[in-house]
């Protein structure tokens, strides 16, 4: 049974890269998010980059432009907010 993978969001601002590679095995890709704890890959932390989909194209392998190409395509859905430990939120 595989564990459901859980990601930070990562904030960018309208035409910046938004598509951010795991510097440690070049073979993972995600747009607007980190993997919680590590890379499901290489488990590299820390080790992501933010670039386009158009600068993966000029140095990716074929595997990671395809990955980035269906990451660029994905509907970003929104995060909730999680709250800090020992802080709750209010009821709406």
């Amino acid at each position: 049974m595989s564990e459901r993978q859980t990601f930070w969001p990562v904030e960018c601002e309208a035409g910046e890269p938004d598509l951010l590679v795991c510097m440690s095995c070049l073979n993972e890709v995600f747009k607007r998010k980190v993997p919680i704890p590590d890379c499901p890959a290489c488990h590299g932390v820390s080790t992501y980059e933010a670039f386009t989909l158009e600068a993966i194209r000029d140095w990716g392998t074929d595997q990671l432009i395809e990955k980035a190409v269906r990451a660029d395509a994905e509907v970003e859905q929104p995060v909730p907010p999680t709250p800090a430990l020992g802080l709750e939120l209010p009821a709406e």
